[in-house]
């Protein structure tokens, strides 16, 4: 099973969105790019809404019936590791093996040195196509590499294992994924990680490495924009080197785990593609959920009442619903209205609060934050919440159809 050259996470957490999300793709391909949706859903986010994988499989399935797609779609086990992926591995096509628990932790000594004695004709001076810089490679250099990573790689390569035992070679993708970590990965350690990938058989078609900057959930990217085009340029030409030294997939790509909304970067991203006729995969599908609650406010009425429930309770849970996402999100509570001011707004008031339009003075990145890890408020509200997202079906889905296209699908691909 191979992954096409681009593809989208279109996430959604409660599974009504599915036809607004798809019906973007659609849109896009009207335009001249073939993107592959890609339904995602990670196990913490079915623990917190109490769904589980095949749910997933399902509304992607119905999704994909009510509009008559024909072309490929697929379904992510997003961010599993051993502990979890059997629940996935009849529903998914799609692997997202998440080691970055394992990062920074050694392997045995001597799989170091077996390591560091396989890549030992890489030290010395290391050219790679499409990258003007130099890079003077150790002996040293590999250990420390291998000393962070290589632990990780292995982790990685038990789960990928374990899924080919159930599944089958070739018939599921994987990624795997070091995007949440601390410390962002060079160049060079991307090249000796997708070493080590291969060395452990695993066949990756997409890697998620951890970029410079802030990648926060549902807001934009904080951090040096040429500094990022700079590493995502540097990775891309990587990944083709590394093809070809190490043998791996052919369409293997970078993953970019945004976090969401993360427009200042897209330009770059387009612009990198477009220069290396490479392809991409793109997690975006957290504001899905965002866009719900806009709809809701929007709408009025009884939507309008559950979005500022929503906030109030979020804002009386904030160290709960805040702490599990606390590497991804900067929150700073004196810039938060208080539940008795939002109570008084009006409908386009609290969209206009939420909506991520930078342009827009009455955007809180603060509050859309908040409301980004309230989503376990919402699934507790279960049938009321969902009743609500039936009844007014025809205003989220136009925000979540826009947002998908206009604001990520546009500028990643089509500028």
């Amino acid at each position: 099973m191979m992954l096409e050259k681009y593809s989208f996470g279109i996430g959604d957490r409660f599974g009504h969105q599915g036809r607004a999300q798809l019906g973007a793709i659609i849109e896009a391909k009207k335009s001249g790019v073939d993107i592959t949706p890609v339904w995602n859903k990670s196990n913490r986010e079915h623990m917190t809404i109490h769904t589980v994988p095949l749910d997933t499989r399902k509304a992607a399935d119905a999704a994909v019936n009510a509009l008559g797609y024909s072309g490929p779609y697929r379904v992510d086990a997003d961010h599993i590791n051993l502990k979890n992926v059997d629940g996935f591995i009849e529903s998914s096509d799609f692997f997202t093996l998440d080691v970055a628990d394992f990062t920074g932790q050694r392997a045995a000594k001597n799989e170091i040195d077996r390591f560091v004695e396989k890549c030992k004709k890489y030290i010395g001076l290391l050219q790679i196509p499409g990258i003007a810089d130099t890079f003077t490679i150790t002996a040293t250099m590999i250990e420390t590499i291998a000393g962070k990573y290589l632990l990780a790689v292995k982790e990685a390569g038990k789960i990928y294992h374990h899924i080919e035992s159930a599944k089958g070679k070739a018939n599921f993708i994987t990624e795997v994924s070091m995007d949440e970590t601390n410390v962002p990965q060079t160049p060079i350690e991307m090249f000796f990680i997708l070493a080590a990938i291969a060395d452990e058989g695993i066949p990756a078609q997409t890697i998620a490495p951890k970029f410079t900057g802030r990648f926060n959930k549902g807001v934009d990217y904080v951090g040096d924009v040429a500094q990022f085009a700079k590493e995502f340029e540097q990775d891309v030409a990587v990944i083709a080197f590394a093809i070809k030294e190490f043998g791996l997939p052919k369409n293997l790509k970078l993953s970019v785990h945004s976090g969401s909304d993360k427009f200042s970067v897209y330009g770059a991203i387009n612009k990198t593609l477009k220069k290396f006729n490479a392809g991409v995969h793109v997690k975006t599908a957290g504001t899905t959920w965002l866009e719900e609650v806009i709809g809701l406010a929007m709408a009025g009425g009884e939507g309008l009442v559950i979005a500022k429930r929503i906030y109030r309770e979020a804002m009386g849970r904030f160290d709960e619903l805040c702490s599990p996402y606390a590497t991804v999100i900067d929150i700073d509570k004196a810039k938060l209205p208080s539940p008795e001011a939002v109570d008084k707004w009006s409908g386009e008031d609290y969209a206009s609060t939420l909506r991520h339009d930078q342009r827009c003075a009455k955007y809180n990145p603060h509050f859309r934050q908040l409301i980004h890890v309230g989503y376990k408020v919402a699934a507790q509200m279960g049938e009321v919440y969902l009743r609500a997202l039936v009844k007014y079906e025809d205003i989220i889905a136009a925000n979540v159809r826009y947002n998908v296209l206009e604001r990520h699908i546009k500028p990643i691909f089509l500028s």
